[in-house]
This record gives C-alpha cells, sequence and structure tokens, in this order.
C-alpha cells in the first residue's frame, strides 16, 4: 500500500507530526558509494524558503539506519529517518469535525474509521516526500549516466516567469493558494526500458507521480496541447539509422519503451487546499454548513518545493525500469 516498484522498492513511512518519518529502499545493489551527505543537496531545494513557502522548519538531516557499511551500500534493505520537531497539534484539532474541503481529512477518517492520525494531514502530508527525495538520490546513482532536469513552467496558468512571483504574492493577499506545472525531463535515458501496456513507461511514471500528494495532472512530451496537431504534425519523423528523431512529441516513448530522445514529463500540481480563506463547508459536528478558517503553517504555493519531489519520483520510476531490463539481459 506504501510501495512502490519490482525490483527497487521504495517504502515510506510516519505522519507529519509524528516523532519520525522515514524511507525503505529495497533491491539496491551492493558497492554503491553512499552516505548522509550525499542527501543534503536536493533535501535543501525542497526545503521551504521562497515567498509563500510554509514557515514551518525542520532541520531534515537524514539518518542511516541500515543498508549501509563502511560508505557502501550492503545489497540489504536501506532505511533512512527523519525526526519532526517542529510540530504544532492544536492547529488541527477543528479539523476533525471540519474537515478541509479538496483534502484527505474526510476520506480519511471515513477508510481508517476515524482513527487515522489528522495532525498535519498524518501520512497524506506532504512532508512523507522527504521520502521521496531520499529514494531519488539513490536511484539516481543506480542510474549513473541519466541526467534529470525540470522547471516550473506555470503558476495560476501564466507561463510568464517575470510574473511568478506576482502570482503567488496575490494568492497569500487573498489567503488563498495556487497551483503550477513542472516539466521534468530526463536526459541520456537508454533505449529499450519498459514494457507494452501495463509496464510501460508512461504507466510506471505515472503511477509514482499520482503518488505525490497534490499531483493531479501527468502528461507526456507535447501533452494535452497535441490535441491540436495533425498526426503528420505529431509524428517524430525518424532521420538516420541510429533512430534520431527530428521532434520528441512523444516525450522519448513509444509503445511504452524509451525509443533514447529524453522523456519529457509535465506534472501539474494542484492549489493547497489548506488555505485561511474564509470556506463555507460542512461540519460534523454541528450538522451543517459553517464556515472555516484553516490555522496552520501552509503553502501558497507547494509547486515552488515541488520539483526536485518530481524529478525524484521520476528517478525512482526509471531506476526500477532500468534494474528490470538489466535483469533480462
Amino acid at each position: 500500500m506504501n510501495t512502490f516498484g519490482t525490483l527497487f522498492k521504495v517504502s515510506i513511512f510516519g505522519e507529519s507530526h509524528g516523532n519520525s518519518i522515514g524511507v525503505m529502499m529495497d533491491g539496491v545493489p551492493a558497492g554503491i558509494k553512499l552516505s548522509e551527505e550525499d542527501f543534503l543537496d536536493d533535501l535543501d531545494k525542497r526545503k521551504p524558503k521562497a515567498l509563500g513557502t510554509t514557515p514551518r522548519k525542520e532541520s531534515d538531516y537524514p539518518h542511516i539506519i541500515s543498508g549501509v557499511f563502511n560508505g557502501y551500500t550492503t545489497g540489504s534493505a536501506i532505511v533512512v529517518t527523519f525526526e519532526n520537531n517542529n510540530v504544532n497539534d492544536k492547529d488541527y484539532s477543528n479539523l476533525v469535525t471540519q474537515p478541509r474541503p479538496g483534502h484527505s481529512d474526510y476520506t480519511a477518517s471515513v477508510k481508517y474509521k476515524g482513527f487515522n492520525d489528522y495532525r498535519g494531514g498524518g501520512p497524506f502530508s506532504g512532508r512523507l516526500t522527504l521520502g521521496f527525495v531520499v529514494a531519488g538520490v539513490v536511484a539516481k546513482k543506480i542510474l549513473k549516466n541519466i541526467n534529470i532536469t525540470s522547471e516550473l513552467v506555470s503558476i495560476h496558468g501564466n507561463t510568464n516567469k517575470n510574473e511568478f512571483e506576482e502570482e503567488v504574492y496575490k494568492a497569500m493577499e487573498n489567503r488563498d493558494s495556487v497551483g503550477g506545472t513542472i516539466r521534468v525531463t530526463a536526459h541520456n535515458v537508454e533505449k529499450g526500458l519498459g514494457e507494452p501496456y501495463f509496464n510501460s513507461v508512461e504507466s510506471c511514471v505515472s503511477h509514482i507521480m499520482f503518488s505525490i500528494p497534490a499531483v493531479k495532472g501527468v502528461s507526456f512530451g507535447v501533452g494535452f496541447s497535441g490535441e491540436k496537431l495533425y498526426g503528420s504534425e505529431y509524428n517524430d519523423l525518424i532521420i538516420d539509422e541510429e533512430g534520431t528523431t527530428r521532434t520528441n512529441n512523444n516525450g522519448g516513448i513509444n509503445g511504452g519503451i524509451t525509443n533514447g530522445n529524453d522523456i519529457i514529463c509535465n506534472v501539474f500540481i494542484k492549489p493547497t487546499p489548506s488555505i485561511s480563506h474564509p470556506q463555507e463547508t460542512f461540519d460534523f459536528k454541528k450538522n451543517e454548513i459553517s464556515t472555516l478558517e484553516i490555522i496552520g503553517r501552509h503553502d501558497s504555493c507547494i509547486a515552488l518545493r515541488a520539483k526536485v519531489v518530481v524529478e525524484s519520483a521520476l528517478a525512482i520510476a526509471l531506476a526500477d525500469l532500468y534494474l528490470i531490463e538489466k535483469a533480462y539481459k
């Protein structure tokens, strides 16, 4: 339920305001150089710094519990944990009877019969994306030559990067939030990864992308704008014996299998549902609709911190596909 992967298995655990959270990675080949310091650069990219990000501050220092000895992976499961220190439980007590619209408060209560840890969203919190980032660092080491980059291409539908900060500021002024789209690209991907149908590259990448809290849309290549193109325009013409194509509208994938082009994936991050803007929504204690004003430390635009998480998710999926292809060979 909390595990992704076939050969490179990633499991996340913990709750936002519990004692700690963490990630377990199984199937990591032995002999990969790895230390706690290797995670710090990517973890720093996820920290709230920009305008519109949460004021909650955590050290986010990783503790390797198992799977590494004398600076190298041993082949056994790697477990990395993080302590939760800056917690504020009282911010969430009112959400038990009046769940946040657009959040997991209501569905979690139904599924787990009210026994769920609701503080900070519990296991549904974006805080658990620390596990994605840690696993992404290991995945990149498995992939070796593949380079993964990302860029924020729109906020609130605005593609002018010079106006991104203004869009976030408007949301903050209105005690509201905005979403955005991230384009993530994998360079130097070898040909032949993936399977047709259920283990296609698109299937595996979409699976893990939709596991990231707040992701509501995933597309590849030119994405939904391809609807405007004729087949003669959309097709990526092959121009040499190496299979090089003139365009990359398909995002590096044909028939679920990598074709050697860059993999291009577009990920839509929805507006954060936790907003202090007053909302008229159902109160289960009062048994009536009443005003909800959410108190707490929340992002006005979570997409600002999500780039490294999306990069990590793509790396995890590709590492699993790479190990499967290597096993075949």
